[in-house]
């Protein structure tokens, strides 16, 4: 094995487009899970607005959820360690969540 192919061993190789770059808002995630999975849908709200948009779901198993929350946390410690304390302001109650008319299988 070349050094080449020793010092790349163990790396991903990441593409990001432009259009995923950008990035999505979101100021609302609703967290449902099963046996299997959870499911995290990020949502944009606007204030006093009826209704809002599903921008992104994301499907993980339990195993990557636990570790997503673990990365969280630690990224969380160490921007407050660079900038200061999050302060978690008091929300306005957020109504019932209706994802529409549910179907029976």
């Amino acid at each position: 094995m070349s050094d080449q192919n020793k010092s790349n061993q163990g790396q991903i190789d990441i593409e990001l487009d432009e259009k995923t770059a950008e990035g999505i808002y979101s100021n609302l995630a609703v967290i449902n899970h099963s046996v299997s999975e959870f499911v995290v849908d990020f949502i944009s709200i606007m204030p006093g607005a009826p209704k809002a948009k599903v921008k992104s779901r994301i499907v993980l198993t339990p195993q990557h959820a636990k570790r997503f929350l673990k990365a969280m946390a630690d990224n969380v410690n160490r921007f407050e360690k660079a900038h200061g304390e999050i302060k978690d302001y008091e929300q306005p109650q957020i109504p019932p969540i209706s994802f529409g008319p549910t179907g029976e299988a």
